[in-house]
C-alpha cells in the first residue's frame, strides 16, 4: 500500500539525510541508537551555493560574499562592493531520483560604509510523484515543491562588528490538496526570522603581509510550527538552527592567501524521547490519553519552550546532547583572487543523521563576474548525498564613488 504521507515523508528525511528509528524495546538511553531530530521543510537547512558547499557547508565566519544571506546575513556590511547578486543551482538526491532540484537566487545593496539589505529565493522541487489511495489506485501525478523568500537587514554596530534581522515567509506544498487519513490536506504556511553577529578584524603578522580574525553567530528559522491540514494532523517544528564559527584569513604576499574555518551547528529543536513500552513493544499511554515517556521529555512544546528545552532534554543525557552538534572544518585557497580551490570535511553523528562526507571545490572571478562549482565525497558507501554538484554564478559590482574606491584600495 502506498501511502502519500509515507512517501512524501520518506522524501522529507532524504532531504535532509537524517535516519529516524521508532522508539521501542531495547532503545538504549545512553544514546547509542537512532534518535535523529526531524523537522518540517527540511530544505531550509541544505547549504544551496558551491562556496560554501565546497568547504563543508560552511558559511557563518567566511568573508562576504553574494550568498551570505543563507549562513549569516550580517556579513553584508562588510562588503566590499557596492551591489552583486547570484544564482545557485543543485540537482539533489541524485543516486536515489532524478528529478529532485535546489535552486537559489539572492542579491545586495551596501547602501552606505555601515549598512545593507539583502533578499534570496530559495526554491525546492521534490520531482514528479504518483499519488495512490490505500487501495493502490491511481489518483493523479503532482511536483510537490516549496519555497522560501527573505529579506535582510544589516548594519554595522562598531566598525569590527554587526548584526542582522532577516525575516522569511515558507511555503511548502506537498501533498497538492490530497486527502490523508479522511482529512484534507493543504499547502504548509510559516513565518520566521533569522538573528545574526558578524565579528572581523585585521591584524599585523610579521610572517603575513596582512591577517582578518573572523567570527559569526546565527540563529535561523525561528517561526511557528508547520502544519498540513487544518484538522488533527501533527504540527511539526521547523529547522530552527544555532550555528557558530570562525576563520583566520592569511595573505602570504599579496597573491597568495589561505583562509582555514570552523563551525559547530545545532538545531534548537526537542529530541524524540523514549516511551515506555508493554511487553508486545505497544506504547504504553497515562489515563488522559498521553503516551508515557520513560527517557527524555515531552517534545510536544511551544516554539520558544522547544529552543530552550533541546539544549537538556536528549534522552541519553549530556552524551546524546554531544550527538547532536554537528562540526565542519573548511580551507580556501586563493591566487591574486581570481582562481580558488577548497575543501571541507562535514560531520554529523551516525545517530544523529550520519551526514559525514569531503567536499571539494574551485572558482574563477574575473572583473565582476565569478563561477564556482562543488563536489560531495560521502564517506560512507551508497550515501544518497554522494556525488552531490552544485554550481554557482555570481556578479558583484564595484561602487563607483571616489571615497569608496580610496577606502577599498582601488583608487589612490
Amino acid at each position: 500500500m502506498k501511502k502519500v504521507v509515507s512517501v512524501l515523508t520518506a522524501i522529507l528525511i532524504l532531504t535532509q539525510v537524517q535516519v529516524f528509528a521508532q522508539n521501542s524495546n531495547g532503545h538504549n538511553p545512553l544514546g547509542q541508537t537512532l534518535n535523529a531530530i526531524t523537522t518540517a521543510v527540511p530544505f531550509l537547512s541544505i547549504a544551496p551555493d558551491s562556496r560554501a558547499g565546497a568547504m563543508g557547508d560552511i558559511g557563518c565566519a567566511t568573508s562576504t560574499d553574494g550568498n551570505s544571506q543563507s549562513y549569516n546575513p550580517a556579513k553584508y556590511a562588510f562588503s566590499d562592493y557596492e551591489f552583486g547578486f547570484s544564482v545557485s543551482y543543485s540537482p539533489w538526491l541524485r543516486n536515489l531520483v532524478n528529478d529532485i532540484n535546489l535552486a537559489y537566487l539572492s542579491g545586495y545593496w551596501r547602501i552606505t560604509d555601515m549598512d545593507a539589505i539583502a533578499m534570496s529565493l530559495r526554491y525546492f522541487s521534490l520531482g514528479n510523484i504518483e499519488f495512490m489511495d490505500e487501495y493502490g489506485n491511481f489518483i493523479s501525478n503532482q511536483n510537490p515543491n516549496e519555497f522560501a523568500i527573505d529579506f535582510t537587514y544589516s548594519r554595522k554596530l562598531i566598525d569590527q562588528l554587526s548584526i542582522a534581522i532577516t525575516p522569511r515567509f515558507i511555503y511548502s506544498n506537498l501533498t497538492a490538496g490530497q486527502y490523508v487519513g479522511g482529512e484534507e490536506t493543504k499547502a504548509g504556511l510559516a513565518g520566521a526570522a533569522d538573528l545574526s553577529l558578524f565579528y572581523e578584524q585585521d591584524f599585523d603578522v610579521k610572517a603575513f603581509e596582512n591577517t582578518t580574525l573572523r567570527a559569526g553567530l546565527c540563529i535561523s528559522n525561528m517561526g511557528n510550527k508547520m502544519s498540513y491540514s487544518s484538522g488533527t494532523l501533527r504540527r511539526d517544528f521547523l529547522p530552527t538552527n544555532l550555528k557558530l564559527g570562525v576563520g583566520y584569513e592569511m595573505n602570504f604576499d599579496g597573491y597568495n592567501k589561505l583562509t582555514v574555518n570552523g563551525e559547530i551547528n545545532k538545531l534548537l529543536v526537542p529530541t524524540n524521547p523514549i516511551y515506555a513500552t508493554d511487553s508486545m513493544g505497544r506504547i504504553e499511554y497515562n489515563e488522559a490519553g498521553d503516551p508515557i515517556i520513560e527517557y527524555g521529555m515531552n517534545p510536544d512544546v511551544s516554539v520558544p519552550q522547544g529552543m530552550i528545552q533541546s539544549f537538556y532534554d536528549a534522552p541519553g543525557g549530556f552524551k546524546e546532547e554531544l550527538q547532536e552538534v554537528m562540526w565542519a572544518l573548511g580551507a580556501e585557497y586563493s591566487y591574486r583572487d581570481l582562481f580558488f580551490f577548497r575543501l571541507g570535511y562535514f560531520h554529523e553523528s551516525p545517530y544523529k543523521g550520519n551526514r559525514q562526507f569531503v567536499s571539494l571545490g574551485a572558482g574563477i572571478k574575473y572583473s565582476v563576474f565569478g563561477i564556482d562549482v562543488s563536489y560531495l565525497i560521502a564517506v560512507k558507501q551508497y550515501h544518497p548525498l554522494a556525488n552531490t554538484l552544485r554550481f554557482t554564478l555570481n556578479f558583484d559590482f564595484v561602487s563607483t564613488n571616489k571615497n569608496d574606491l580610496k577606502k577599498q584600495g582601488r583608487l589612490k
